[in-house]
């Protein structure tokens, strides 16, 4: 008779869970990067180009003529009046003197209401960009 010596492997393979893990990481990347935090709904008009910048400072300016700020990934919180909206500018250009500020104006919204962020802009040497939608391809 002839005994068969069978040797049992100790070794745990890795590489099934590491699949799955690089799987899940990328499925993460793809979506974190498709979801822009938006507090207010706010219909922007079309332009043809899109800014690269990444602003810190976000004015919103709603249908109604409400503003609303935003810091960084804070929540929106209201504005209400134009003096509270430099105060709260130039609290954030303490916070980091590089700082944009983008605006996010209804498209109904009267075109002196813009003007009333870009004059405070302008005056206190903001770096300003104005927010619009995508064309979309019809």
């Amino acid at each position: 008779m002839i005994k068969r010596k069978t040797k049992v492997i100790d070794v745990f393979s890795m590489s099934s869970m590491t699949d799955i893990i690089f799987l899940l990481l990328i499925f993460f990347m793809l979506t974190s990067t498709i979801v822009t935090p938006n507090a207010l709904k706010v219909l922007l008009p079309e332009g043809k180009e899109q800014t690269h910048a990444k602003p810190m400072a976000r004015v919103y300016i709603t249908e109604e003529k409400k503003f609303y700020v935003q810091w960084d990934k804070e929540d929106a919180a209201k504005i209400d009046d134009i003096a509270a909206l430099t105060t709260f500018l130039l609290d954030c250009k303490q916070k980091d003197s590089e700082m944009y500020v983008a605006l996010y104006a209804d498209i109904k919204v009267p075109y002196g209401e813009v003007v009333k962020v870009l004059n405070i802009a302008n005056e206190n040497k903001f770096k300003m960009v104005l927010a619009t939608s995508q064309p979309s391809n019809e």
